[in-house]
């Protein structure tokens, strides 16, 4: 299927040309108007995930390589290269998959410069499918550093009251880790004479060279992860920025970190990757044991779920550093999963804050009497979130913890404690939300979840439940890839 991997990826940027058109001709304040934009967006971003879907159909998982390969010259001596393996072709499911819940979760919400919004999010869908699709290392650095420029608008347009504080943190965060990025890359097409990545990872860096390759791109990785200790931009960020922004940031954005991590460190830096490894399990812990702590002792409910994404994505450090598949596989599953059941945590603190305008924990209490679905529902994805068998949340914590337990035992064990602590402050705060007797009665006349909110909330839960029981789903896809990817790491450190 020539051109699939270009057409999915730049498929919102046809509904961005329909709604700037729309924009010239019509009242940015006009209701039609800002109603067809909206239809424009959700059309666009449904027929770019069934797109994505059709290109998975297409995908055939015994291949560990690269498909649908485009290579075309794009200038300097650069090309534009583009492809997917069984690692990539999942995240670019899972960001198609969660855009078009994104623009009906803003469907009521955002009120203001409506046309504007819908293009930022449409803009960053291609720029994040662009990240986990491109195969030049100069292309996918620019993917991956624009993709800053529409969150920062969304935060900072659309957030809440310090929402410009936190989008100016955000993006001085993402910017400056990526400088040092930049300047190594530019090291590695001079010394390797190629921008290709499959090139790059086959080609033997220097040793020497490699840690400090490995340095400048784990400078970026880390903040956008986030890793401890630089992750105090990311409980902000999400705080301030609208339900929608919280949703992409920690569904999709944070993912690009891991998947860095396991396209160049490993493959290309695998001396520097097995030399920091103490250094990794280190810092792993410490962000899933420190921000499970913090996440407990939060008044702010979205704050919360906030510090619990930093200790989620110490299991997938962890799983990704382990050298081995069980790691490997768990440290995916797990991103892919975070990416739904965090999305979808986002989106529940969204509906209660949309009636009552406020995330305060205090506020809420016996929401099980007025609103008996949404506690159906929010009690699936706060299970999901503690790992509970059954949900996709076990496959991957159990796998990222399995492969790092045959790596560094003291690793695995003290990261099982940051386990508990999610189960105590998730089912904590479910406790105090929606369980016990209304007490505030201001939430005497709260509404239970509508027919929009049912039509969002139905795809997560089906996706959260089919990856937890039927996990083939995602290993029958990355099995190949994960397997040759451990293979010539370990080869390649004399494992």
């Amino acid at each position: 299927m020539t051109g699939i991997l270009s057409l999915t990826t730049f498929a919102p940027i046809l509904g961005v040309a329909a709604i700037l058109i729309l924009r010239f001709f019509g009242r940015t304040d006009d209701p039609k108007t800002v109603g067809a934009a909206k239809w424009i967006a959700l059309v666009t971003t449904l027929a770019t995930f069934a797109l994505s879907v059709l290109m998975l159909l297409r995908f055939d998982p015994n291949l560990p390589g690269f498909q649908f390969m485009e290579d075309a010259p794009w200038f300097a001596g650069l090309h534009y290269r583009m492809g997917v393996d069984g690692i990539s072709v999942l995240f670019v499911v899972l960001t198609t998959f969660l855009m078009p819940i994104c623009i009906l979760a803003s469907w009521k919400s955002i009120t203001t410069r409506v046309l504007e919004y819908m293009i930022c999010f449409l803009v960053l869908e291609t720029l994040m499918i662009g990240v986990f699709t491109a195969l030049d290392i100069i292309l996918f650095y620019v993917f991956f550093e624009f993709g800053l420029i529409p969150m920062f608008l969304i935060i900072g347009i659309w957030g809440g009251a310090r929402r410009v504080y936190a989008a100016f943190k955000f993006f001085l965060y993402t910017l400056l880790g990526s400088v040092l990025m930049l300047a190594a890359i530019l090291a590695m097409i001079q010394i390797a004479g190629t921008s290709s990545i499959p090139a790059l990872m086959v080609y033997k860096f220097d040793p020497g060279l490699q840690t400090w390759l490995w340095l400048a791109f784990f400078a970026s990785f880390a903040v956008k992860m986030p890793m401890w200790p630089v992750h105090t931009w990311l409980p902000d960020a999400h705080v301030e920025a609208p339900t929608a922004g919280s949703v992409i940031l920690a569904g999709v954005l944070l993912k690009m970190g891991g998947y860095g991590f396991l396209r160049f460190s490993l493959p290309m830096f695998p001396h520097a990757s097995l030399q920091f490894t103490p250094l990794i399990f280190a810092l792993s812990v410490i962000a899933v044991i420190y921000t499970s702590l913090v996440a407990f002792r939060q008044t702010d409910i979205k704050k919360l779920i906030a510090y619990s994404s930093v200790a989620h994505m110490g299991l997938v450090t962890m799983g990704i550093f382990s050298g081995n598949v069980q790691g490997e596989e768990g440290a995916i599953y797990q991103m892919l999963s975070h990416g739904v059941i965090s999305g979808a945590l986002f989106l529940c603190v969204g509906v209660i804050y949309d009636r009552m305008h406020t995330r305060e924990i205090a506020f809420y209490g016996g929401l099980v009497n007025r609103m008996p679905w949404y506690a159906a529902v929010f009690m699936l994805f706060t299970m999901g979130n503690v790992g509970l068998p059954g949900t996709s949340g076990f496959v991957g914590e159990i796998l990222s913890v399995t492969g790092t337990y045959s790596a560094s035992t003291w690793t695995a064990i003290l990261a099982t404690t940051g386990v508990i602590l999610s189960a105590v402050y998730m089912l904590t705060v479910y406790r105090r939300v929606v369980f016990g007797e209304i007490t505030n009665q201001k939430l005497a006349a709260i509404t239970d979840l509508d027919w929009r909110e049912v039509v969002i909330f139905a795809p997560l839960m089906v996706a959260t439940l089919v990856m937890g029981v039927v996990p083939s789903t995602v290993f029958n896809v990355t099995q190949a890839s994960v397997d040759h990817l451990t293979a010539a790491y370990r080869a390649a450190i004399g494992g």
